[in-house]
């Protein structure tokens, strides 16, 4: 049996426990991110981190130092980059190639440690890492000193907007721990910086291999006075970073739980939301009130970042996801044209004639690419002329969206002036960018140059027919099918419009019927008027065609003669003719309308095989067998593969 001395000492660690993981619940978060160039000892670093820090449990023990005989790169000693590196191919190569993220606690703060990699060809994935991180370890060999990818690397976390910076001269153990070394690299670097946004920087000599000045002091680094790496983590201040002024709340779901409560749900990008806070809701500026802050167990009096809340208004105001609450007097940038420092991100290159979309907070909308107005040699600084960015490279973009944003500059507001490009069709993330601000309309690029205007003048398409060919997979031309009333053109056209929709070509399908009750309506059907009806056919395809588009035309055109004058106006090295050979007797039988016995009787005119002449083509493309649809369609396929007019 339990005494009362087991029962309290029970209760008591139980307190104990509860307090513990209370403390441990009001931590703040720290999120930093290592980059450097390669066997700078980024990965190392953090392994030593967690190693001296105690933070590693038995099992990963064993298993690091099984691995370091095994696959390490670190001679006799422990490697301790095995910890972050965890892809076959960085292990092999003893280099980082994706980003790494470890989670680790001390008694003082709790961090989310991003190893991301060195090489310039992955200047993606050190984006995605430094995307959300407070702080940066920039790791420089003492041996080498400053690099051009620590320039890089600095110029990418400026750009990121990471205020924060280490800059971990590393190896030191290589050197002799020379404090004059030390000394030449940190004045070095604090001249390169002085172009570039890094309001808090901080130098620190260690050894990641040996754990001089990782977590604690040593004797080696005597001359140092400043804190070991781990001391200046725990104590360094960030929460100053966060825009506590300008109230941002992108609305990301309607929260509906039962009829009685509707809520809004967001995380505060920005500023503070209080009860009885006057609100403005865009789009739409409706004007409301705070009427409750909800979270997942508890009603609050206020708000701020990064917390993750739902809201209700006293008034009932349409509001869906993508629309933003802000206060009154303190309202974003409302515009479509602005610009912004992308990232490209894609395998294909940049094309400023495609259509994306545009992913800001959590509103998506189509935009475009007007102009790249240079682009940036990330080693150098220096800017470039280009019309193209291909992946890792770096631009400033001029962008218009098809409807407005609610944004801040991203030097402001990292979540309001940020945003994610998305290929339509592949869903790929192409770029990711950062605001810079706005675009008035004088300074808007024109899309039309002096040898656009000249083409222009001359009624020539901008677009290169070769560009049209390549994006299609197709040229233009015209599928002329021919054959008399009931022999089964109608459907042999449609049939082979859904065939080449389904294999993703571009097709128009201009039928008789449809024409005559359009573009036709005040012709008859008169030697005279149908030759002036298949006329404008011939013009609309040929129109078509220098779109690039496939046109298919459904017409008995009867006369050779009008034939031919149809394949000079579409042109005849794009007109295929195609004849479906059908007799007059399985016409009449196959027709759904009485026009042949109408005919016969006398009661309609001018309909070919009866009382006017269809000749049939002395010298067709195709003829097609009306009982063989199927495979008259993959003829006509065929054919236009053969001649080079479609393409897999």
């Amino acid at each position: 049996m339990k005494t009362k001395k087991d029962e309290k000492l029970s209760t008591s660690r139980n307190l104990d426990i509860l307090s513990f993981l209370d403390q441990d619940e009001k931590k703040d978060l720290l999120r930093l991110l290592t980059a450097g160039s390669v066997d700078d000892g980024k990965s190392t670093l953090i392994g030593r981190l967690l190693f001296d820090s105690k933070r590693l449990y038995e099992d990963q023990l064993a298993a690091l130092e099984r691995d370091s005989k095994r696959v390490g790169h670190a001679g006799e000693e422990i490697d301790y980059a095995l910890l972050l590196d965890g892809l076959k191919a960085e292990r092999e190569q003893g280099i980082t190639i994706d980003v790494a993220y470890r989670y680790f606690s001390t008694n003082k703060r709790k961090f989310i440690i991003a190893d991301t990699p060195g090489h310039e060809q992955y200047t993606r994935n050190m984006v995605t890492g430094a995307s959300t991180a407070n702080l940066a370890i920039l790791l420089v060999d003492a041996e080498k000193g400053i690099t051009t990818q620590t320039k890089r690397h600095t110029f990418i976390v400026s750009l990121l907007g990471i205020k924060h910076v280490i800059l971990a001269v590393n190896k030191m153990d290589l050197v002799d721990y020379d404090e004059e070394g030390f000394n030449r690299i940190c004045k070095e670097y604090k001249e390169f910086i002085i172009r570039l946004n890094i309001p808090d920087l901080h130098f620190i000599p260690l050894s990641a291999l040996k754990g001089d000045n990782v977590v604690d002091r040593t004797e080696n680094l005597a001359w140092y006075n400043g804190p070991t790496m781990l001391n200046l983590l725990e104590t360094i201040q960030v929460s100053s970073d966060n825009n506590f002024i300008d109230l941002r709340y992108p609305v990301q779901y309607v929260l509906r739980p039962d009829n009685k409560f509707r809520g809004f749900s967001a995380q505060v990008a920005s500023g503070i939301i209080r009860k009885n806070d006057e609100i403005m809701v865009l789009p739409s500026r409706r004007r409301s009130r705070i009427k409750n802050i909800v979270t997942y167990d508890e009603e609050i009096e206020y708000a701020f970042p990064p917390q993750s809340v739902t809201v209700t208004l006293e008034d009932e105001i349409d509001i869906s996801r993508g629309d933003m609450l802000v206060h009154p007097n303190n309202l974003p940038r409302i515009e479509r044209q602005f610009e912004a420092m992308l990232v490209w991100m894609d395998e294909i290159p940049l094309d400023s004639g495609k259509q994306f979309l545009l992913k800001h907070t959590s509103n998506y909308t189509k935009a475009r690419l007007d102009k790249i107005r240079y682009k940036l040699d990330v080693n150098t600084l220096h800017k470039q002329d280009a019309d193209i960015l291909h992946l890792n490279e770096i631009g400033r973009i001029v962008i218009t969206t098809a409807r407005p944003i609610y944004f801040d500059p991203y030097s402001k507001n990292k979540t309001t002036g940020s945003l994610i490009l998305i290929d339509p069709i592949t869903n790929n993330t192409c770029a990711v960018g950062m605001i810079i601000d706005r675009v008035s309309q004088d300074d808007m690029p024109s899309r039309i140059t002096d040898t656009d205007r000249q083409t222009i003048y001359a009624d020539t398409s901008l677009i290169p027919v070769k560009l049209r060919e390549q994006k299609y997979r197709q040229k233009g031309a015209t599928i002329w099918i021919t054959g008399l009333h009931g022999s089964g053109k109608k459907e042999l056209a449609y049939t082979l419009e859904k065939e080449l929709f389904n294999s993703e070509y571009k097709t128009v399908l201009l039928d008789g019927s449809s024409i005559r009750s359009g573009l036709s309506r005040e012709l008859d059907f008169t030697a005279s008027d149908r030759a002036e009806h298949l006329r404008r056919v011939a013009e609309v395809s040929r129109m078509l065609n220098d779109q690039g588009l496939l046109t298919i035309c459904n017409f008995i055109s009867p006369t050779d003669r009008i034939r031919r004058q149809i394949a000079e106006i579409i042109g005849k090295e794009r007109f295929y003719l195609i004849y479906v050979d059908a007799t007059l007797e399985y016409c009449k039988k196959h027709t759904s309308r009485e026009l042949y016995k109408k005919a016969e009787a006398g009661e309609l005119k001018h309909i070919p095989g009866i009382d006017l002449r269809y000749e049939i083509p002395a010298q067709p493309d195709l003829i097609a067998d009306p009982h063989k649809l199927e495979e008259n369609v993959q003829e006509i396929i065929n054919l236009l593969r053969d001649k080079g007019i479609v393409w897999k």
